[in-house]
């Protein structure tokens, strides 16, 4: 990374790089509607995380710290959507955004932080492995409206 790389919480007016920079995650996708950017950005507990390389988005991860009434009180943070440029990839952004989540995480009181994929690729799921996640500490299952 350069010394130009900076890490910062995204706001509505990132909107458009972040949507470009998620058509890297899940190609194709509708644009969102209006009313659910500004819910994404007024959401407490929702946090929106940019790595900046001068002007450009390099890549993101949002965070979402949820209360909890187990584990004394304490609660726990759930990363998403995590993507970087693919022209910028292997070179420590992505782990970069996600340590400073988890970071947040722990700042916001979170006694642990989850994050899945869908990737089916062994070397995407090392690349959380390095970035600290336990592959075996927990199962994760997942539901889908049609």
């Amino acid at each position: 990374m350069t010394e130009t790389v900076a890490i910062r919480d995204l706001g509505v007016g990132d909107v458009d790089a972040l949507l470009a920079l998620y058509q890297q995650l899940n190609e194709g996708d509708a644009p969102p509607p209006p009313e659910s950017v500004r819910a994404a950005f007024t959401h407490p507990g929702l946090r929106h995380f940019g790595l900046f390389d001068g002007d450009t988005l390099v890549a993101t991860c949002n965070l979402a710290v949820i209360p909890n009434l187990t584990r004394g009180g304490r609660s726990y943070g759930v990363i998403e959507n995590v993507v970087t440029r693919e022209d910028r990839r292997n070179r420590g952004h992505g782990q970069a955004v996600i340590r400073h989540a988890i970071d947040q995480a722990w700042a916001m009181g979170a006694y642990k932080v989850l994050l899945t994929t869908s990737r089916q690729d062994p070397a995407v799921w090392a690349f959380y492995e390095r970035c600290g996640f336990d592959p075996g500490d927990k199962r994760a299952f997942v539901i889908r409206r049609n």
